[in-house]
């Protein structure tokens, strides 16, 4: 077997990746598998149990909490050992998120912690401040938080107002400024602060300790969800931050927050896979439990159609997640083994797949979206109590697709992004559109479907990624320079992208089972695979055909159309029967059990 071949960011959509290529969940070792009980254990003991407390804004509990994750270790998971952390992989670090993602809105607030509250000085800073402030961090004797959007200034982060101006002996700038939704913020021991020195086009960031003078709060906002994480807003009232607490270069902190954002939108998809399997759990033991009509509802036909959906769903979220998180360990360990600093390398690794990370955050925030909405529709109307486990998870899931940037803008970062390194020569995009055209002109080549079950389904995404060329590649021939601005098409693009690619990692991690389990264990993951294909299709052919006619006239049209019903055509599926196995799994487990 040749050695593993890794694709770069966003080369999925014009080369094929191997099972063989890729990382799943079934194959987190041991010690892996360990540190997520861990966190299993500290949520189901430590969290869940103080979850209404939380909601009514204790934030002394929730001090505690994360003081006391630290002290179990769970707080400095990816950090170094020589800053007191345990050193694992970032896709291990996934594993541990996934976990803290069944506590609620404690997931929130340990996220924002470990993630943007903590990363930045380990991936910026210098060793000075990585020394001061990590273990701290990494202890929970510091609490981090990350301090970035203005009450001006949310998608577009770099319109922002706040200011510093360096002191006239260089020794320290005087920081002014608002911050709004500032997740921590009421609990924040440490800030990560961006702001514009004097005049500076771009921003700056900062290291800011909370017992700054100047530096105040304000009441902790009534939110719709996530009501136990703290958010507040951030008072900097000529506020002296010491000169040596410049986080990475002045003019920088625009592309920190750019890449902490890349690492932000991957980490949100792996609490939000945790959250979807807890509310699978809740809403599969209700439906065993609640009876009408003389039987449990868990066995009527349209449960078990939610129940399937609601997995079938979360398992390609957990796909993809899992395959970019260990595509992001490889490029850094790549880029260390060339000589490359562990910092900047896993800065790297996380620009090289920013494409993949927004599709992470998007298919999992709307995979959540809709996992909490049938999880209520399953309890019926005691779903709509407070009473309820769903009812408090459907809440907190809203934000998500807000979360780092939302879901529209992640849209369009993703085919921007994706045009961009075509533009750059870092993606060869051109050959294979060209392919494609030619293709169209010439005659169909229907074929004939292979005895190879693996075969097929493999032809069959190619054919998805020749869809996405197609039209990419006519919208961007008619729109040149001006394609940003057709922001409907963009998000067309974007969806097929989307779905594609977690198509893709659905039967690359089905594949690679087969190596591992015997046929009658993998047929249930067999039937998984062919719902999600049978369905990926028919989203893409009709994404295809709005994007197409919203662009296209007379022969172009009519050929691009022929194009798209010859690119999504799938083979049939009993899709009732598929999904009633999936289901009767999870019923007869009590659980997401894949």
């Amino acid at each position: 077997m040749p050695d593993k071949e890794a694709l770069k960011g966003g080369e999925f959509l014009i080369k094929e990746t191997r099972a063989t290529d890729v990382f799943i969940p079934e194959e987190f070792d041991e010690e892996q598998r360990m540190m997520a009980q861990t966190c299993r254990d500290f949520t189901e003991t430590q969290v869940i149990p103080n979850v209404e407390k939380l909601e009514h804004h204790d934030n002394e509990l929730l001090a505690k909490l994360l003081k006391d994750a630290g002290e179990l270790g769970l707080l400095g998971i990816s950090i170094p050992e020589e800053y007191d952390g345990f050193g694992q992989k970032f896709v291990t670090s996934m594993l541990t998120v996934e976990e803290m993602g069944k506590g609620y809105s404690y997931a929130v607030a340990y996220s924002a912690h470990t993630g943007i509250g903590t990363l930045p000085i380990l991936y910026f800073g210098n060793n000075e401040q990585k020394q001061k402030y990590l273990p701290k961090l990494v202890s929970g004797e510091y609490i981090g938080a990350y301090a970035l959007t203005e009450p001006e200034a949310g998608s577009d982060p770099n319109s922002g107002k706040s200011k510093a101006i360096l002191s006239e002996d260089g020794k320290y700038y005087t920081l002014n400024g608002v911050k709004m939704w500032i997740t921590n913020g009421g609990i924040a021991d440490l800030f990560i602060v961006f702001a514009k020195i004097n005049d500076d086009k771009n921003l700056s960031a900062f290291i800011v300790e909370r017992n700054s003078e100047g530096l105040t709060t304000g009441a902790e906002e009534d939110k719709m969800g996530i009501r136990g994480s703290s958010t507040v807003q951030v008072f900097f009232d000529n506020v002296k931050v010491p000169a040596e607490n410049l986080l990475g270069d002045r003019d920088g902190g625009f592309k920190i927050a750019l890449y902490i954002l890349n690492l932000g939108r991957i980490k949100l998809a792996g609490a939000a896979i945790g959250a979807s399997k807890a509310t699978i759990g809740v809403s599969v033991n209700y439906a065993n439990e609640r009876k009408q009509f003389g039987t449990a509802i868990a066995n009527f036909g349209a449960i078990k159609h939610k129940l399937a959906e609601m997995a079938i769903r979360t398992f390609a979220t957990e796909s993809l997640t899992y395959r970019a998180s260990q595509n992001i360990d490889d490029a850094i360990a790549a880029l260390v083994a060339a000589g490359t600093d562990k910092g900047r390398a896993s800065i790297e690794g996380l620009r090289q797949y920013g494409i993949e990370a927004s599709i992470a955050k998007v298919f999992g925030s709307e995979t959540l979206d809709f996992v909490v909405d049938e999880g209520v529709q399953i309890h019926g109307g005691m779903g709509y109590s407070a009473e309820t486990a769903v009812e408090r998870a459907y809440r907190d899931s809203r934000i998500n697709r807000i979360f780092e940037g939302t879901n529209e803008i992640n849209r369009m970062v993703v085919v921007g992004e994706l045009l961009k390194r075509g533009m750059k020569g870092e993606l060869d995009l051109l050959t294979p559109a060209k392919a494609v055209a030619a293709e169209l002109m010439g005659i169909p080549d229907f074929g004939s479907t292979s005895m190879d079950y693996y075969e097929d389904k493999h032809k069959l995404i190619v054919n998805f990624k020749k869809a996405i060329l197609m039209v990419a590649g006519a919208a961007l021939q008619k729109f040149t320079t001006t394609l940003q601005e057709q922001q409907e098409i963009m998000m067309n693009v974007a969806d097929m992208l989307m779905y594609t690619y977690a198509a893709e990692s659905t039967l690359l991690r089905v594949e690679k089972l087969n190596t591992l389990f015997d046929e009658t264990k993998h047929a249930i993951y067999k039937d998984i695979l062919d719902v999600m294909l049978y369905d990926t299709a028919a989203k893409i052919n009709k994404i295809g055909i709005d994007a197409v006619n919203s662009f296209a006239e007379s022969d172009e049209q009519a050929g691009m159309l022929m194009g798209m019903k010859r690119f999504t055509k799938a083979a049939p599926v009993n899709v009732v029967a598929a999904r009633r196995r999936i289901a009767d799994q999870i019923i007869e487990a009590g659980k997401y059990n894949f």
